[in-house]
């Protein structure tokens, strides 16, 4: 854990955030401050136990020195010296279990105190105070970049429309304390139900192809991210990597970001309505077509599996981390997302997870919610230059861009942090370090709405190891979607 208060000082130990990485700002993890305050309480109780055997062995010196009262007078001069000797004893212990109770009593106050200053901060954030007599601005307020401005905008809007209607600040700020931060989750429902928005509502997915083949695949954190850019170039596709090193099988599924364009409208799992299954409705859709296609690509119980996710695909990916009935089946242990707002999606214990975000990326910020702070969870935020792209491959913006986040995450594989070794040594633990695997690709297709009348064509045979030419007929590419939302690319990009 590390300290600021230097060991043998005497004074409280109190946790610190870790000194940053180069372009690498890290939170969570073994290094981050939730953990260490977890490590502080356990601290304190690893002294109640030994204060507990010190009051035991007090009460048991206690007893053998009343016991030697009935002895005193066969040899008073040596049975004083014992009497005495004990009780020294006695008393020595009585202080040694006076001063541990003092240090746990240290310790939980510690505790306490960091617990109340992270408490008060996040309701001052959330009433939109900024004031000296709250702490120093730039500590507690400083917004660095667009990631954290549109983080701060989305939590921020309950207290922003009663500033809009009229509300004083006061007013409006507890308004905006007391409602939290937006429920992206429930303002996306409504969105669906609003006449003319029924594409949004999830409609099944399932799987209408597969091609399999052996491969050379890169399983750093890297490489499996820069797959995730290789897959996103056909639309509704994901890919499922068996990787066969070892002693035993383990598999690897890569999720596409959002995909605008490409195949016959509503059709794409992966389009604007995709972020909206996701954020609103937890990727119930497209987590049944995963299952199909895990099933299929042969994983068996007892295997272990990791996900990487980029963008949308990241969203996707960390709801499969709570689906319970998924988690039933599969035996998922670490999901690497890129560029996602995944703030509000909490995943099952013991299922670590890796979250790489570029503070001038706007899009992991758009569900108005942080990634927690854990032991099995670590997020890095990215704080390199970025070079401006033209107009025409401007995107959603150059923070945004799959290769940037490749590109940082080989910085997070050679950093020596101990939350990034703990975490990157937590995904090799599952996939390995890379070499000859098997890559079927599989494509899935959104049921069309009904007023659409479009039909997929229909779905190869599987096991043949090629896509029929039917799929560059189902490929053509007509007009983008007509609603775009975060994380949504332009027409054909991946983002």
């Amino acid at each position: 854990m590390a300290e600021a208060t230097p060991a043998g000082s005497g004074a409280v130990p109190r946790p610190s955030a870790p000194p940053p990485d180069g372009m690498l700002r890290i939170r969570g993890g073994i290094g981050g401050l939730s953990f260490q305050f977890e490590e502080l309480l356990a601290g304190a109780a690893a002294l109640d136990g030994v204060v507990r055997q010190l009051y035991a062995l007090e009460a048991e010196a206690d007893g053998v020195r009343r016991a030697l009262f009935d002895y005193q007078s066969d040899s008073y001069r040596s049975g004083s010296n014992a009497i005495i000797a004990v009780g020294e004893a006695g008393r020595d212990v009585s202080r040694v279990r006076a001063e541990l109770e003092h240090i746990a009593a240290q310790v939980r106050a510690s505790h306490r105190e960091y617990e109340f200053t992270e408490a008060r901060n996040a309701l001052l954030l959330r009433m939109g105070l900024y004031a000296p007599e709250y702490g120093s601005p730039q500590r507690l307020f400083e917004l660095p970049g667009i990631r954290d401005h549109v983080e701060h905008g989305v939590a921020m809007a309950p207290r922003s429309l009663a500033l809009l209607l009229g509300l004083p600040v006061p007013l409006a700020g507890a308004v905006g304390a007391l409602s939290g931060p937006t429920d992206v989750r429930r303002a996306i429902r409504d969105l669906a139900a609003a006449p003319g928005l029924g594409f949004l509502k999830p409609r099944p997915v399932t799987v209408v192809g597969s091609e399999t083949a052996a491969s050379d695949v890169d399983l750093s954190p890297a490489g499996l991210l820069r797959r995730a850019d290789t897959v996103g170039r056909n639309s509704g596709d994901i890919e499922v990597i068996r990787v066969d090193g070892g002693s035993r099988r383990a598999w690897v599924v890569v999720i596409p970001g959002t995909q605008l364009g490409g195949l016959p409208e509503g059709t794409n799992p992966f389009d604007a309505a995709g972020i909206a299954e996701g954020l609103g409705y937890d990727s119930q859709a497209t987590t049944a077509a995963i299952r199909q296609a895990l099933r299929e690509a042969g994983v068996e119980a007892g295997e272990q599996l990791a996900i990487v996710g980029y963008s949308q695909g990241g969203i996707h990916a960390m709801n499969l981390s709570r689906d319970k009935a998924f988690l039933a089946e599969f035996d998922l242990k670490f999901v690497l997302t890129a560029g996602s707002p995944v703030g509000g999606i909490t995943p099952e214990p013991g299922i670590g997870s890796l979250h790489l975000e570029h503070q001038h990326d706007w899009v992991p910020g758009a569900d108005g919610l942080a990634n927690a702070d854990t032991k099995d969870r670590v997020t890095v935020t990215l704080t390199n230059d970025l070079v401006m792209p033209p107009p025409q491959d401007f995107g959603l913006g150059p923070g945004h861009r799959l290769e940037n986040y490749a590109v940082g995450a080989e910085a997070v594989a050679a950093s020596r942090d101990p939350s990034l070794r703990a975490s990157t040594a937590a995904l090799a633990a599952v996939v390995g370090a890379g070499g000859t695997a098997t890559v079927t690709r599989f494509s899935l297709r959104r049921e069309p709405l009904p007023s659409q009348g479009v039909v997929t064509a229909p779905g190869p045979n599987r096991g043949t190891g090629v896509l029929p030419s039917a799929r560059a007929a189902t490929d053509a590419r007509p007009a983008a979607a007509p609603v775009a939302a975060a994380g949504a690319a332009p027409a054909g990009v991946s983002g």
